[in-house]
């Protein structure tokens, strides 16, 4: 119980915490407009190591391959091939905001046949296309994996993902996107978690820092700007200005707890009524023993294997009806529940049933 309250306290009060102070716009919202774009294309990775993919069971690495030695002047029409150091893969990658042609990219590369390993392996050019099937970018190079293989005749041991890797600015890009932010006469400010009061506080906070009314509300999600009114002079110094104004966020109160680890973490708003609970656990245990009889030496007979279960119920100490008193500070929350004294794993379970009584007044997420 007290790694479990350490675990609380250290990941709840420091968000109560950030909670207190105000954060700058451009943490809260997504100026419209100004965003990325998802790129993806189909490669060819070349040079691994005995570990690409087997080109009878990934026919389309036999094409692409084809294809690229035929654009490069090499007639393989009806020839054969069988090597194991090439790789089918799809390149993805996000064009970033304004950006300009010549400018670089990360791009990740993963395989998408029987490859076991791109260690080693260098991505042959590949156009990468937007959603609008242009090539904005143009990816080649050198492949970072992200694990490691070690195989012997008996055994393999695989540590990280071996089959996906990345290219730190491995993508040129070859078009921009046609986008003039200085035309905009206004500009929305959609907010990442939509909220009426943090969206009022913003509209106010806009108006304060310029002086004038230049923001309205639109929604819980959307405050607009009329970069008109704010005598910047262009549409990117208004928005440099903007995005630097701090605004206090109102959270909403959410429980997360993860099943996988057992972690647990509450907002800073999270409040429990009074409520009674008691937890007990209940373990069923079988097991099978059969017992080999033989006959006799040189008897007549034959060997039969006879069945031998053991069943038993055993049913732990749990919790007797405890009160978990009704709390208006996180403090006191933790507290109440730590009272209980039980397990990380168990105190998802009381959560489970706490919301589902009604006494936990919070969003409930679990992952």
């Amino acid at each position: 119980m007290i790694k479990l309250l350490r675990l609380l306290v250290a990941c709840l009060l420091f968000p109560a915490m950030a909670q207190a102070s105000a954060i700058r716009l451009k943490d809260l919202v997504e100026f419209d407009g100004v965003r990325g774009n998802d790129l993806v294309g189909y490669g060819l990775v070349v040079g691994l190591d005995g570990t690409g993919d087997g080109l009878r069971n990934s026919p389309f690495t036999e094409e692409i391959m084809s294809n690229i030695l035929e654009r490069l002047g090499v007639n393989v029409a009806g020839e054969q091939f069988r090597p194991k150091n090439v790789a089918a893969v799809f390149v993805t990658a996000t064009l970033p905001p304004f950006a300009r042609v010549g400018g670089t990219v990360d791009v990740t590369v993963s395989a998408i046949g029987d490859s076991s390993s791109l260690l080693g392996g260098t991505l042959i050019m590949t156009p990468l296309n937007a959603a609008d099937g242009q090539i904005y970018a143009v990816a080649q190079g050198t492949i970072l994996a992200g694990g490691a293989v070690a195989e012997g005749e008996a055994a393999t041991v695989t540590q990280g993902v071996p089959t996906s890797g990345v290219i730190p600015s491995g993508g040129r890009v070859e078009r921009e996107i046609d986008f003039d932010l200085s035309s905009l006469s206004s500009m929305r400010l959609a907010l990442r978690e939509p909220d009426f009061t943090t969206a009022g506080r913003i509209e106010r906070a806009i108006n304060a820092e310029f002086g004038r009314s230049v923001a309205l509300m639109r929604d819980s999600g959307t405050v607009e700007v009329d970069i008109q009114r704010t005598n910047a002079r262009s549409t990117a110094h208004a928005v440099g200005r903007i995005e630097n104004i701090l605004v206090e966020p109102q959270r909403k109160a959410r429980v997360v707890v993860d099943q996988a680890s057992g972690t647990i973490v509450m907002g800073s708003d999270v409040r429990i009524s009074r409520v009674a609970v008691a937890q007990g656990n209940l373990t069923l245990r079988v097991e099978e023993t059969p017992l080999v009889v033989q006959p006799n030496p040189f008897g007549d007979g034959e060997t039969v294997v006879v069945p031998r279960t053991g069943a038993a119920i055993e049913e732990e100490e749990g919790i007797q009806l405890a009160e978990v008193p009704e709390s208006t500070s996180l403090s006191q929350v933790v507290a109440g529940l730590n009272a209980l004294g039980v397990s990380p794993r168990d105190m998802i379970d009381i959560l489970k049933s706490l919301k589902a009584a009604g006494a936990l007044h919070a969003e409930f997420i679990v992952r």
